[in-house]
């Protein structure tokens, strides 16, 4: 009965199938730009004279403006709405790697690296409007099709930057090139049919009464222009023509009159203080804690890699990159695996991710403790899998426990704490080398084995509110 109900009130219209087919698109051509840059860009600063130092300092500018604007960009997405939102995010981007392909100087690059630093949550606006176009059964699904399409991008775009790099000024061309590329994913969500995708219900109180009745489908997900309709949180409020099927928008008044752009910034800025401050003070320490842990855990895998299988094995570094290049695309293709793993664990996701957190836990100690080169081989290949699985588990429940209306936020506060991650792991990495060349994953090994710990310890809390679904009582 609640099936058949929850399939009358959430219907799939074309626009919604289109929009969510278009964001793949705009996923694999994002990932597809910023790699043909990434590989390039400590050679070019290095080529501008600047010292190791200074190279370092500047490489890190850009992991501490996206370690601060993650959860702000994250939750404006929330209050404007995603379509405005991810063309802001889109447009500054392409003037950012614009600017990169003027840069001649240290101090254009630099300046290059600021709006990228601060705007480049493209991918994150695409997850927070998949998650509001989709149920809850279907999310995981979704999601790990958007992984599987942007990683397919990452693996693609270095091929084609080091081939524009082999003619001269390839640095400025695939700067240019990877700015069009971000200003033609601008036009696609521009032309995107926003005005078809379908309007459930409007208001607090009729959203909770209709996912009553939906159970965790999260059936009465109402979307304006991507985001959610909420009168608390935005500038302007969605009203529902019966007559156009689409969201129309009204004009907040406050004392009689129309708010004047001044008031309407403050409105938003004070709408997206409170859903920070929101998640700030929710229960989630431990999923965040958790994606910290094991952030740093996988990174540490890969840190010193190159240089492990050198010492350890005496690999060549093109065979060491074709083993890299193979775990990549596992890892790309795993995303389509995400959809039937979840349908055969019934949809217990803290189950799933317990069980893949594990996975990679015994995965990383093998790979340290390996005797073979065929044995980094086989680790590899699951471990690809694993992490795979293991990053769309956590992000649905970040979504699941925190709530849909801020799932922006929710997003962006994650892809900060990776960012800490990411500052972390290259100090850590350094220290455990200092012993051994299986320091850095050996102590992934211990970091894994806390985030299990946390999990066996919290997933029982999880279950006495709720968290678990509903399958098993049905």
């Amino acid at each position: 009965m609640n099936d058949h109900r929850c399939s009358a009130s959430f219907q799939k219209p074309r626009g919604r199938t289109r929009i969510i087919q278009c964001i793949y698109v705009v996923g694999f051509m994002d990932l597809f730009g910023v790699s043909m840059i990434i590989p390039l860009l400590s050679h070019h600063v290095k080529a501008l004279g600047a010292s190791p130092t200074v190279a370092g300092i500047v490489g890190a500018t850009y992991g501490i403006l996206q370690l601060f604007s993650s959860t702000i960009v994250g939750s404006w997405s929330d209050v404007v709405g995603r379509q405005y939102s991810l063309l802001t995010c889109l447009l500054l981007s392409a003037l950012g790697y614009g600017l990169l392909g003027m840069s001649t100087s240290i101090a254009l690059f630099v300046l290059a690296r600021i709006p990228v630093g601060l705007f480049k949550h493209s991918l994150s606006i695409c997850r927070a409007l998949l998650s509001d176009l989709v149920s809850e059964s279907e999310r995981p699904l979704v999601m790990g099709h958007f992984n599987a399409a942007s990683s397919v991008g990452f693996i693609l775009g270095p091929v084609v930057g080091g081939y524009l790099t082999e003619h001269e000024g390839g640095f400025y061309t695939s700067s240019f090139t990877c700015a069009i590329i971000f200003l033609a994913n601008a036009g696609l969500v521009w032309m995107l049919p926003w005005s078809e995708t379908l309007i459930h219900l409007n208001g607090n109180d009729s959203r909770n009464n209709a996912s009553k009745g939906c159970h965790d489908n999260n059936c009465s997900k109402s979307v304006c222009n991507g985001s959610h309709a909420n009168s608390h949180g935005r500038a302007s409020a969605p009203e529902t023509d019966p007559d156009a099927g689409a969201p129309q928008t009204r004009p907040v008044v406050l004392g009689g009159r129309k708010a004047s752009p001044l008031q309407r910034a403050w409105r938003q800025l004070s709408s997206v203080g409170s859903k920070i401050h929101m998640v700030a003070s929710s229960d989630m320490w431990d999923l965040f804690l958790m994606r910290l842990l094991m952030a740093l855990a996988i990174m540490l895998y890969h840190s010193n890699f190159s240089l492990a299988m050198e010492e350890r094995f005496s690999l060549k570094p093109k065979v060491t990159g074709y083993l890299i290049s193979y775990s990549s695309t596992l890892g790309a293709l795993a995303g389509f695996l995400v959809g039937p793993v979840t349908q055969l664990y019934g949809n217990n996701m803290p189950a799933l991710l317990l069980h893949s957190t594990v996975l990679t836990c015994s995965l990383i100690f093998l790979y340290a403790a390996a005797p073979s080169v065929s044995q980094v081989l086989l680790t590899s290949t699951f471990f690809a899998i694993s992490t795979t699985i293991g990053r769309t588990c956590i992000t649905d429940l970040e979504l699941h426990r925190g709530g849909v209306q801020a799932s922006g936020t929710l997003i962006g506060a994650g892809q900060s704490v990776t960012a800490v991650g990411r500052v972390l792991a290259p100090l850590l990495s350094g220290l455990a080398q200092e012993f051994s060349p299986c320091g850095p994953p050996s102590l992934g090994v211990i970091l894994a084995l806390a985030a299990v710990g946390l999990m066996l310890i919290r997933i029982p809390k999880w279950d006495r509110k709720g968290m678990t679904k509903e399958s098993r009582t049905d």
